[in-house]
């Protein structure tokens, strides 16, 4: 590790900074036909040197380009598809008569995954070196190999591992450390304290580390509760843009590794999640939810405080979670029930008008059956 200085002037600087201070990119990658079936374990179909250029969908590609059917319902659309080949999920029923070049494979999704990560063009990265903008304190701990791009900052005591690279506006705290093959992306701010794992990607504006949301009611004002705790975020997590996750009142607020969140996520002081959860976005988890191996938040859920969600248990998008979730449970609604009883509610809930009309009917005929008119006399 060696140790850097503010570098606007320094000497050492000067054997990290490229000269050329924009940022490298790379045109898109093509493949061709035998590559992708290479790729995906499957037959060439015929003209296996034919060149692919990227990946659409049915009714856009062209024919220099590969698409994909994941079930059924998209048939009258493969039929119709430009495309030069299509990825086809193994369920799929095709014609009988099709002569379309198809890569017949167990998971369409998963396949897709793997073509468009060799067609994808290079993230845009900063050049190798430190910018000479950037200001990083002397006491500061910088290992080689670093990307560090223009008017990032960087705190006393502060570790940074090798490979890292910091775009542009990155502003690092006070004994921070990141560990090796980060990326942190414009305008990330990493608050003091906090420990960030290897492989670790956060996604422009995050912000890591903000105070939780603590106060009480002292008799005439809300007196803020200090909040001296830490973030850990673990190996191979994602962080979306513009996700706030609160330092812990003590303690750490915790991301289990392999973790992936998406946009516009609020983790509360001191959560707790398991490793290899998908978060998604807007979902909000108040302070000390804890939250097992493998769990699925989807979009807009919201969590209340000290709750608890076991391992491999999932929750539909828009769930509002009061009440502790069982491992490998399903639920959704408002408030999150066992999603089959949720969606049995919601099934007579929607016959509730009807449901009105005969009420007012039954009661009307039970009305007539108590009061019966009586019979008119004859004037005898």
């Amino acid at each position: 590790m060696h140790t850097r200085g503010f570098c606007r002037r320094s000497n050492a600087h000067r054997l990290f900074h490229n000269p050329n201070p924009s940022f490298t990119y790379t045109p898109v990658k093509t493949l061709t036909l035998s590559q992708i079936a290479a790729v995906l374990d499957c037959t060439p179909p015929p003209g296996p040197d034919r060149t692919i250029t990227g990946m659409a969908a049915l009714t856009d590609a062209t024919d220099s380009e590969i698409s994909f059917l994941s079930s059924d319902a998209y048939l009258r659309n493969f039929a119709a598809t430009h495309a030069a080949a299509v990825i086809v999920h193994k369920r799929a029923k095709l014609p009988p008569d099709n002569t379309r070049s198809v890569f017949i494979v167990d998971d369409a999704d998963l396949a897709v995954a793997k073509v468009l990560e060799l067609l994808a063009p290079p993230v845009q990265r900063p050049p190798a070196g430190i910018d000479p903008s950037a200001r990083i304190d002397p006491s500061a701990q910088l290992a080689e190999n670093l990307a560090i791009a223009p008017y990032v900052v960087i705190g006393h005591r502060s570790t940074i591992g090798p490979r890292t690279a910091l775009h542009p506006g990155v502003v690092i705290g006070d004994d921070v450390t990141i560990g090796s093959d980060c990326e942190l992306f414009p305008n990330v701010v990493v608050r003091e304290r906090i420990t960030i794992g290897n492989r670790v990607i956060i996604h422009a504006s995050s912000v890591l580390g903000t105070d939780g949301f603590g106060y009480r009611w002292d008799g005439s004002k809300h007196a803020k509760i200090p909040q001296i705790g830490t973030v850990i975020i673990e190996d191979d997590v994602e962080v979306g843009s513009c996700v706030c996750i609160d330092r812990a009142k003590f303690g750490s607020t915790r991301i289990g590794r392999g973790t992936k969140i998406d946009n516009l996520v609020q983790v509360g002081h001191n959560v707790q999640v398991g490793p290899h959860c998908i978060i998604v976005g807007q979902t909000g988890l108040a302070g000390s939810v804890h939250l097992g191996q493998g769990v699925v938040l989807g979009g807009q859920t919201a969590v209340r405080d000290h709750i608890t969600i076991g391992d491999g248990a999932i929750a539909a998008a828009c769930s509002a979670i009061a009440e502790d979730v069982d491992p490998k449970t399903v639920v959704s609604g408002m408030p999150a029930l066992p999603h089959r009883q949720s969606l049995r509610e919601q099934a007579a809930l929607r016959r509730l008008p009807d449901l009105v009309v005969q009420v007012r009917k039954l009661q009307e005929e039970l009305r007539k059956l108590q009061n019966p008119k009586q019979p008119r006399g004859n004037g005898s």
